[in-house]
């Protein structure tokens, strides 16, 4: 019996000591877990996004305008275009254009990280008219690009230069051939600050089409004036697929790249 109690005695004091350790070993404070307060929390249910394409709501010109030329200077040509577009969607419609991020499209400025190929413009264009509808507009967006004389476009407060800017056509969808036309016309350097202003300008000019041409569309009036130019419709008799030739694949303006090709 002696013994028994001892063994229980010894149980019950080594409880109390392996209790004193979790209770007070660290400054007397306990390690004693604490009631759970459940706290119920709202979890948002992401909204499926849509087939292609998305419904186009008709946007305000001017408010698409002015905001691709501010994002001009956030994130370059083909943000700006996108971004113009795709933004007022999102705030004018919400989902799912609110599900497009927009700086996606950063890779295209200088015709594609500064490589000099397609215009950003027309990149951030295409892309976003491709949300929305098919292929006829954006056919129609390359051929107003290459024939306009641009920019037409003046900001209520210019952020880079103030007052009037040199125009010029572009006769080509290029980037490098873009800017060195405009570089003639106006005699200003790649690199002066007075580029980078044409430029913002110009994606104005070109996210204001785009809307003009979405909203006919959307009225069913949107008719596309562009023609081929006479020079692809002659190299083509040769250089065409039709031509024995048959080596080009295009739309662009032959002369502009090619105007020597056959002097004689």
């Amino acid at each position: 019996m002696t013994e028994e109690v001892s063994r229980r005695e010894f149980v019950r004091m080594a409880g109390a000591a392996v209790g004193g350790v979790a209770i007070g070993a660290i400054g007397g404070y306990s390690f004693l877990t604490p009631k759970e307060t459940i706290i119920e929390k709202e979890v948002e249910v992401p909204q499926e996004v849509p087939e292609h394409p998305w419904t186009y709501t008709k946007l305000n010109v001017d408010a698409v305008q002015k905001r691709a030329y501010e994002a001009y200077f956030q994130g370059g040509c083909c943000y700006s275009v996108f971004e113009g577009v795709i933004g007022e969607l999102r705030e004018q419609v919400g989902h799912p254009f609110t599900a497009m991020p927009t700086k996606m499209a950063v890779f295209g400025g200088g015709g594609i990280k500064g490589w000099g190929s397609t215009c950003g413009v027309l990149t951030g264009g295409g892309m976003a008219i491709n949300t929305v509808t098919g292929g006829a507009t954006i056919n129609e967006l390359m051929g107003w690009y290459t024939e306009t004389d641009l920019p037409v476009y003046a900001p209520e407060t210019a952020l880079k230069v103030e007052g009037d800017i040199a125009k010029s056509v572009s006769n080509s969808p290029l980037c490098h051939a873009s800017v060195t036309n405009w570089s003639n016309a106006s005699g200003f350097a790649e690199n002066d600050p007075s580029r980078a202003e044409r430029c913002a300008r110009l994606c104005a000019d070109t996210a204001g089409k785009i809307v003009e041409m979405l909203n006919a569309e959307a009225d069913g009036n949107f008719a596309p004036v562009f023609q081929v130019p006479d020079s692809v419709i002659e190299c083509g008799a040769c250089h065409g697929k039709e031509g024995p030739v048959n080596n080009v694949f295009a739309k662009m303006d032959c002369d502009t790249c090619h105007g020597d090709a056959h002097p004689n």
